[in-house]
């Protein structure tokens, strides 16, 4: 594989042609059946460094081909994401970030979360032309919910009893219904292009400080509150225990602290007319940010079902599945008052 990734990079970089692949240094994948490499060399050659990205397993994609490459070229365009030296059907290849991904603790730095509101400020304005006309979680039900059918009644029986049961309660998270209380939850308010999986993970700083987003999949229009509860979505989670199931949710370690700085920085890069349109602005923003947080469990709840197939983690994803969205309807439930 890495002879096949080697020599097709040798033919979108010409100052490559003369070097070999033990003149480079090649990552270890990161990734499920889409993976990234980093590929890098110490060579006096342009580029030294590169993210080749593998684009396979997209059943799960929000976007189409088309839309996603668009949308990504766009995203470059604006200095949000990465460079694009190539792209096709079956890999994307872009500028190497030299940092790290944040990590749940990063997300309690004032810093970090300035840095943070003025990317996702930017990502908001922007209108990527040919957007399926559904907005983020519409699309995710109807994409989605056709592989969690498929994992929770055609492969049940891949599964341990335990779990064999999990996945009978589990059905539930495809049924109608089920999108009917996902949209009840959505905050009033023109959608606009939002980046939709925001976790920390997704977050990467450079050296220099900078902060850069990472992965846009899944972005399509949504409530901009969105972006601001999901960025908290995984501080919550515990993983890597050494008992089954390996994880445990654990109570918020966030507060209105921490969102509402986000906010308030995020609104330090509009104009307003006055402190009082201002004021206003952020109450509602947190106010919708709140109502979001429950759909982050839903997504990952869909989103760990196909995984469950094929996990290359230390996690049993149909409880992790069961887990989150347990959490989502126990939410909903308080929320609306339901008895």
């Amino acid at each position: 594989m890495l002879d096949q990734i080697f020599q097709q990079c040798q033919q979108i970089f010409p100052e490559w042609g003369a070097l070999s692949p033990d003149d480079f240094s090649f990552d270890d994948p990161k990734g499920f059946s889409s993976f990234t490499m980093g590929i890098r060399t110490d060579k006096q050659v342009e580029p030294q460094a590169i993210l080749y990205r593998r684009l396979e397993g997209k059943e799960n994609a929000i976007l189409d081909f088309e839309t996603e490459k668009q949308v990504f070229l766009l995203l470059g365009e604006n200095h949000i994401a990465a460079h694009c030296y190539h792209y096709d059907q079956t890999c994307r290849i872009e500028a190497f970030y030299d940092g790290r991904t944040l990590n749940a603790t990063d997300l309690f730095d004032p810093e970090n979360l300035r840095k943070i509101a003025d990317q996702l400020y930017q990502f908001h304005q922007l209108t990527p032309p040919n957007l399926p006309g559904g907005t983020f979680f519409e699309l995710l039900f109807a994409q989605w919910g056709q592989e969690a059918r498929y994992v929770l009644e055609e492969r049940v029986t891949d599964f341990p009893p335990n779990e064999q049961i999990l996945c009978e309660k589990l059905r539930e998270i495809y049924a109608t219904q089920t999108l009917a209380k996902v949209l009840r939850c959505l905050p009033q308010g023109e959608p606009v292009f939002c980046h939709n999986d925001t976790y920390h993970g997704n977050i990467m700083q450079l050296t220099n400080g900078d902060i850069k987003l990472l992965d846009f999949e899944f972005s399509c229009r949504n409530h901009k509150a969105f972006d601001f509860s999901n960025l908290f979505a995984e501080t919550v989670m515990q993983h890597k225990l050494p008992d089954y199931p390996h994880f445990r949710i654990a109570e918020p370690a966030f507060s209105d602290h921490e969102i509402g700085m986000l906010i308030d920085f995020y609104l330090d890069n509009h104009d307003f007319e006055s402190e009082a349109d201002r004021h206003q602005e952020f109450l509602q923003l947190l106010q919708d940010t709140h109502d979001m947080l429950m759909l982050s469990d839903y997504m990952y709840a869909m989103a760990a079902l196909p995984l469950a197939l094929e996990p290359i983690q230390k996690i049993p994803f149909i409880p992790y599945a069961h887990a989150r969205f347990t959490k989502f309807l126990s939410a909903y439930d308080q929320r609306f008052d339901v008895q």
